[in-house]
C-alpha cells in the first residue's frame, strides 16, 4: 500500500523497491531501539500467558496457531473480484425462476429432515441458526448429487419438486434445487450464471460476518472439508456478502470455476 505512494519516477533498475525497503528496515530498526525494553517485556507476557493457557486448556500456543492460520486463509479467501457483464436476461431465466418452487410441501420437507439431520448441536444457538440449517441442506445435496446431463437437443429445466426426488441432474438443475430448498427454510440464495455454467449463492451477512461465518465452516461445520481452503464470496455492489455453493464443492464457499459472470437471478 505504502509503495504505491511512492513518485511515479522511471526508477532506473528497481531502485525504488530497494529505497522502500531501505527506508522500511530503518524504521523497524529504530523501533526495535527505541522500543526493546518495552517489547520485551511484552514478549515475555506473551509467553506466560499462552504457557497458563496451555497449561489450563483455555487461551494457548494451540489456539494462537490456529487463530494464525486463520488469518492466513482469510487473507486468501477473498477471491478476485469477478465482474459482471450486466442484467441482460436470457432465455430460460422464467422457467429458472419457476422452477424454485420453494413453498411444494416435498420441498419444504426435504430442507426441514437435511437441517433435522446435520449441525443438530450448532443449531442451539440464536447465532446464524437459519444459515447452520442452510448450510445443512447443502450438505445434503452436496453429498447425495449425481451429475446427468439434459437431452442434447433440448435444454430442460427441471423444478425442485421434481429434482429433489432424484438428487440428480445438471448445474441449472442442482442450483434451481439448492435455492428452493434454502428459501423454504429462511434463507437468501440467488443464482450466478457465467458462460458456461450455472451455480448458487447464499447471503451471508456484510463483510463484518464473514469472518465469523468463515469461522462456522472451518471449525465447527465443515473443518476437514476446508481444511487448508479458501472461502470464496462475491461481494455486490451494496456490500452484501454472497458465498458459492456451487456442486462441484464439499464446503460452503469452495472455489468457482473461474468463467466471467453475465447475470445473477434472484428468485
Amino acid at each position: 500500500m505504502c509503495y504505491r505512494l511512492l513518485p511515479n519516477w522511471q526508477w532506473p533498475y528497481g531502485t525504488d523497491k530497494l529505497l522502500f525497503f531501505f527506508i522500511i528496515a530503518l524504521l523497524l530498526v529504530f523501533i526495535i531501539r527505541s522500543f526493546r525494553l518495552l517489547l520485551l517485556i511484552f514478549l515475555l507476557t506473551a509467553l506466560v500467558f499462552l504457557g497458563y493457557g496451555t497449561v489450563t486448556h483455555q487461551y494457548g500456543f494451540k489456539e494462537l496457531y490456529e487463530d494464525g492460520k486463520d488469518v492466513l486463509y482469510n487473507m486468501q479467501s477473498e477471491a478476485e473480484e469477478i465482474s459482471f457483464l450486466g442484467n441482460r436476461s436470457l432465455p430460460y431465466d422464467i422457467d429458472i425462476v419457476k422452477g424454485v418452487d420453494y413453498k411444494n410441501p416435498v420441498v419444504r420437507n426435504f430442507a426441514i429432515t437435511a437441517a433435522n439431520e446435520n449441525f443438530r448441536k450448532e443449531q442451539r444457538s440464536k447465532n446464524y441458526r437459519t444459515l447452520i440449517q442452510c448450510f445443512a441442506v447443502f450438505k445434503k445435496i452436496n453429498n447425495n448429487w449425481n451429475y446427468v446431463s439434459d437431452p442434447k437437443d433440448k435444454e430442460y429445466i427441471a423444478k425442485a419438486s421434481e429434482s429433489v426426488k432424484l438428487l440428480a441432474g445438471d448445474c441449472d438443475d442442482h442450483s434451481i434445487l439448492m435455492a428452493a430448498a434454502i428459501k423454504a427454510v429462511g434463507g437468501t440464495p440467488r443464482l450466478v450464471y457465467t458462460k458456461g455454467h450455472i451455480y448458487p449463492e447464499i447471503f451471508i451477512g456484510y463483510k463484518k460476518d464473514l469472518e465469523r461465518v468463515s469461522d462456522l465452516i472451518r471449525k465447527k461445520l465443515f473443518p476437514s472439508e476446508s481444511y487448508g481452503q479458501s472461502i470464496h464470496y462475491h461481494k455486490d455492489d451494496k456490500g452484501r456478502i454472497w458465498l458459492n455453493l456451487d456442486y462441484t464443492s464439499d464446503y460452503p464457499g469452495g472455489n468457482f470455476m473461474g468463467e466471467q459472470v453475465i447475470e445473477a437471478i434472484y428468485p
